[in-house]
């Protein structure tokens, strides 16, 4: 037993192991403030950051991964301690069940003290090939809308104390910081240009709503993760990860915008592409092929037609194949179907469907939403698959 003395030698013996790291921090802190001061290019940057945070936290495995529109997952950007190969070429999932990923949608810090004492995420392949058990991710924000996440790893449990969260906090504003100050200016030729100068315009208030809008579905996803935290595993989670999905479909679709004189236009074949990756992640074992025109509709009609995809693709997941997975969903999108229409089908090699439920809500939502854009939907089912189309016209 301790004796008063101990005890007391003890909590003394802490107090300065936290001042320390304090104090390590800061001094690590001011040479990345110097080393954004001195640098131009962001590659060289962030790699600078990985080195110097692994200092801090003292910690083998940090990296910084960014967001890719297109794709909808999160790039390693930069990183420290990582095997050749993953730096600038590795993803990761950027959906609610992906670490990086939550952190992405919500804007909110996330800490895993130990992956196996967890079942609210998946533990990727890249993770469990280095050994990682713990992690933090923080969000890099620029204008408050998420860029990407800066996360560090642990090969053992640990307890990240709240010092170190706030220090990975206080660098990835200072990252975001800096990425805003050097993403480029427009050339002389350009700013000369009557036409240039209009389009800079359209895209400059077009990346100001983009800004606006992720950081309102990042407070939306963040308000269902706290909810969700509420309610242990059974419907009410399941009930709210589908809203989230529906939540992240939109979200997907505004970042797919581009500016048109007529409007906000969304390019379709990058939209279901980026939306069936993110529904990929929610399924393991189960294939997702997209087979797209280029066809391009307004944000008004995209989004309910990402929807539909994402209630058809979800609906496969869950019921086609089985408790013991494994399968394959296809998606097409054919541009030029009759007089001036488009079809979206989702089929998948599944059971079946062996009995229609009229009352679920997913085909309620399918139906209003089809109604909305003026489409018309048919479903196939037998013992091989199901297929369901939605034929729709093209009004941009």
């Amino acid at each position: 037993m301790l004796t008063v003395t101990a005890m007391a030698k003890k909590s003394d013996k802490r107090q300065a192991s936290a001042l320390d790291e304090v104090r390590r921090h800061v001094r690590v802190f001011v040479d990345l403030g110097r080393v954004a001061g001195e640098s131009n290019d962001q590659n060289h940057f962030l790699d600078q950051v990985v080195v110097q945070v692994a200092r801090a936290v003292e910690i083998d495995h940090v990296k910084v991964l960014g967001y890719r529109r297109r794709e909808a997952d999160l790039l390693v950007a930069a990183g420290f301690g990582w095997k050749e190969g993953v730096v600038r070429s590795a993803t990761l999932s950027a959906d609610l069940r992906s670490p990086p990923g939550r952190s992405f949608q919500t804007a909110q810090p996330v800490v895993i003290k130990n992956f196996q004492a967890q079942d609210d995420f998946i533990h990727s392949g890249l993770l469990q090939e280095h050994g990682i058990i713990s992690l933090v991710n923080v969000p890099v924000l620029i204008e408050g809308a998420a860029w990407g996440v800066l996360e560090v790893d642990s090969t053992r449990p640990r307890d990240f104390s709240q010092d170190t969260i706030e220090f990975l906090t206080a660098t990835a504003a200072l990252i975001g910081a800096f990425l805003q100050s050097h993403g480029g200016e427009p050339s002389e030729a350009a700013r000369l240009a009557t036409a240039a100068m209009q389009a800079q315009n359209r895209d400059v208030l077009l990346r100001e709503m983009q800004h606006r809008v992720k950081n309102n579905f990042q407070i939306i996803l963040a308000s269902i993760a706290i909810q969700k935290r509420r309610y242990s595993a059974g419907d009410a989670q399941r009930a709210l990860d589908h809203i989230a999905s529906r939540i992240n479909a939109i979200s997907l679709a505004h970042d797919q915008l581009a500016p048109r004189e007529e409007g906000q236009i969304v390019k379709l074949s990058d939209y279901l592409r980026a939306l069936c990756h993110s529904i990929k992640q929610q399924a393991e074992g189960i294939e997702v092929e997209v087979q797209a025109d280029e066809l391009e509709l307004s944000i008004d009609r995209a989004v309910p037609l990402g929807l539909i995809l994402n209630e058809i693709a979800t609906n496969s997941i869950k019921h086609a194949f089985g408790p013991d997975g494994g399968g394959r969903i296809t998606v097409k999108l054919v541009a030029g179907v009759g007089y001036g229409e488009g079809r979206l089908s989702v089929a998948d090699n599944g059971r079946g469907i062996k009995e229609h439920n009229p009352t679920g809500s997913g085909l309620k939502l399918i139906a209003a939403l089809a109604r909305q854009i003026g489409g018309t939907v048919d479903q196939y089912s037998s013992n091989q698959g199901t297929t369901t189309s939605l034929t729709f016209p093209v009004i941009a």
